[in-house]
């Protein structure tokens, strides 16, 4: 409890892969991050790590000592809840039909988007989230290699490279189906409360929506579910909405203090010159 209470004194910051296509970053892993957090109103900073694109390290959250990795114990999300930091889960994680539907997004949806950034398109909205920021030679021997990686994640040979594509579509159109019928006219997946599925869903969508091509068959597949796309665009809106609001509020604070010091140097001025303002002394 103690270390708790430590990291709640002291802000937490969220490193990303940086924004892209109108998405407080464009990282289809960092997104569902920023969003759980969102959703519990955890206040946190989000910074950008631009220096290792291809790390497995990233996201991650910091707070003093405190670091919480992608890679570490089931990943950023996971590792929250477990050190009593900020939790949506517990009133869900023993739900079989929330396990289930959790566990689809996290390996259907998750491969269907894998295979979209870097073997099912072009590769260039791929190249943007991860390497615009290197120099190009650099760049492209990175991305070749990630595509090696994820052919082998996904089993994807010479071979067997139609059937799998279709597999994977097939296997996200039926996700989509189960999710919009599951969500209806809530406003949540479930009991119409947040909970880390929702944050898992909506970075998959947004990023599917934002980021992958017009021509995208599995932006084509989500685009079929009116539901969940109204519900992952309302949710955009909303944190958009709550940010500029912020901006606006630290404009104000920031216009306020300009102002004092404004008036405090007049005064100060006004007493070196005219005996009039003796009074303020």
């Amino acid at each position: 409890m103690e270390q708790v209470a430590e990291r709640e004194a002291e802000e937490l910051t969220l490193v990303a892969r940086k924004p892209f296509f109108d998405l407080p970053t464009a990282c289809p892993v960092c997104l569902p991050v920023f969003i759980y957090l969102k959703l519990a109103h955890f206040p946190f900073r989000l910074s950008f790590n631009s220096i290792f694109p291809d790390s497995d390290q990233i996201p991650y959250v910091e707070s003093g000592a405190y670091v919480a990795y992608n890679n570490e114990n089931g990943g950023v999300i996971e590792r929250l809840k477990q050190d009593g930091v900020v939790d949506l889960d517990s009133e869900f994680q023993s739900l079989p039909d929330w396990i289930s539907t959790k566990a689809m997004i996290s390996s259907w949806l998750a491969d269907a988007m894998m295979y979209e950034l870097w073997v099912g398109s072009d590769g260039r909205s791929a190249y943007k989230i991860y390497y615009s920021d290197l120099s190009w030679p650099i760049g492209k021997v990175l991305f070749l290699k990630q595509v090696y990686i994820v052919k082998q994640r996904l089993g994807i040979t010479k071979d067997n490279a139609e059937q799998r594509e279709d597999e994977i579509y097939k296997r996200a159109k039926i996700a989509y189906g189960a999710l919009s019928t599951r969500l209806g006219e809530q406003n949540f997946f479930f009991d119409d409360r947040p909970s880390s599925l929702d944050a898992t869903f909506l970075g998959h969508a947004l990023v599917t929506l934002h980021a992958l091509p017009d021509s995208s068959v599995l932006r084509s597949k989500l685009l079929e579910h009116d539901n969940i796309v109204r519900y992952a665009e309302k949710l955009k809106m909303e944190f958009k909405a709550e940010e500029q609001a912020q901006e606006g509020e630290n404009r104000r604070g920031e216009n306020f203090q300009e102002e004092g010091k404004i008036f405090f140097s007049s005064t100060v001025t006004c007493s070196s010159t005219f005996s009039l303002c003796d009074g303020w002394k």
